[in-house]
């Protein structure tokens, strides 16, 4: 069995194969959420041919593999994500998804192939290990908090006498040259909170409007309020995004409704800016509306923390990719992204890094390729290999101390 970076690549590329036909497989049949039955029994096949100790979770679908060394040593954990999202598939992929409302448009079909791959190449490795490497397969990611559930159930004690000190996850991006693995110590992706505010006013005719009192012009200026106070309060070293991304109001043309609701999402780098900027989009709203005599009901929505890679991880991987995938693979963000991500949770915990494997498809640019989550969305199968491989190594070094 390999044990050189060049051994490894080589052997993951020689199993390229089953690699991909698990992700199709996978792609073809996505589920949604906390429950993917299909997807757990399928990854469960998969573990069933190595030798790991294999438990599911009782509160999610979530499948937890160890794969315990020949001798006692650290315990590390390598991440790969089940879930879909309730996208309509429009790629023309021949292997599309067969379940209407449902996709993989956010890559986690290749996140569990690469993971399924990573514990075949290291259980060939068994007799070679000091420790134990867990192999997370995890539901509900894509804002159901999955990853808290599975710490809940003690995923992180799995193996009681060496609890896991380490954790890597790898997430493929379409819109990132193929091939290459990105990420940045500290914060690598954002904070996520939802917000929900309804105006009351009240209703009326729209041909006296001094009669009631219209919610309407009060969201369109609560609307510019935000734009403002982010850009006029917010530090740009220490960044905020705040979106309004629906607006609901009336029913008709001509008469004025009583309630208008707003929905939109803050995106935040630091604890303490996230706190803030909660409490300051409910206090602007909070005022414009009491400015117009209109009341407002505020809800928040606590969504995933920061994505925080632990900066001497983050030099490891970024020094491993180099070494596996040549120099020109190895890509350090100059910023992070502001998307948000359960791994967080993981790495609450323990320190490790979340990185991006780039898989935009050939010919393609990356700059205008379709995204992670649209409907559009297709990611170069080539590298997954190259992924499978990285995941390997980073156990590898990790147990090798």
């Amino acid at each position: 069995m390999p044990t050189s970076s060049a051994d490894l690549l080589a052997a993951a590329y020689s199993d390229a194969d089953r690699t991909i036909e698990l992700r199709r497989q996978l792609h073809r049949h996505p589920e949604i959420g906390l429950d993917l039955p299909r997807t757990q029994a399928t990854v469960l096949e998969a573990f069933a041919e190595l030798p790991l100790e294999v438990t599911t979770g009782t509160t999610t679908s979530s499948v937890v593999g160890v794969l315990r060394g020949a001798r006692p040593g650290p315990t590390y954990l390598l991440r790969g994500d089940m879930d879909a999202l309730p996208v309509h598939e429009d790629s023309g992929l021949p292997f599309a998804s067969e379940v209407p409302g449902a996709m993989h448009a956010c890559g986690h079909d290749t996140h569990v192939a690469m993971l399924v791959g990573a514990a075949r190449l290291l259980s060939g490795l068994r007799e070679e290990l000091a420790g134990q490497v867990v192999f997370m397969a995890q539901p509900g990611e894509e804002g159901f908090h999955g990853a808290r559930y599975m710490l809940d159930e003690g995923l992180l004690e799995v193996v009681p006498e060496a609890p896991v000190s380490g954790a890597f996850a790898l997430h493929v991006s379409s819109t990132m040259p193929s091939g290459t693995v990105n990420l940045r110590p500290g914060p690598v992706m954002a904070a996520a909170d939802q917000w929900r505010m309804t105006l009351r006013g009240r209703g009326g005719h729209a041909s006296e409007p001094h009669k009631a009192a219209d919610p309407i012009p009060v969201a369109a200026e609560i609307v510019l309020a935000l734009q403002a106070m982010v850009t006029r309060r917010v530090d740009v070293f220490d960044p905020a995004v705040v979106t309004v991304a629906h607006i609901e109001a009336g029913s008709t043309n001509n008469v004025i409704p009583d309630t208008a609701v707003l929905q939109g999402t803050i995106r935040t780098l630091s604890a303490e800016r996230r706190a803030d900027m909660v409490a300051s989009v409910q206090r602007v709203a909070t005022h414009v509306a009491a400015a117009h005599e209109l009341e407002l009901h505020w809800e928040h929505f606590e969504g995933y923390p920061v994505t925080r890679n632990d900066p001497a991880a983050a030099a490891r991987v970024l020094e491993t990719a180099a070494a596996l995938l040549g120099p020109q693979a190895s890509v350090l963000m100059p910023a992070p992204l502001m998307g948000a991500e359960d791994f967080s949770y993981v790495l609450q915990r323990v320190p490790g890094v979340m990185a991006w494997l780039g898989a935009c498809p050939p010919g393609v640019d990356p700059a205008t390729a379709p995204a992670n989550h649209s409907n559009l969305v297709v990611f170069d199968e080539e590298p997954l290999p190259a992924g499978v491989a990285l995941y390997a190594q980073m156990a590898l070094q990790a147990l090798a101390g």
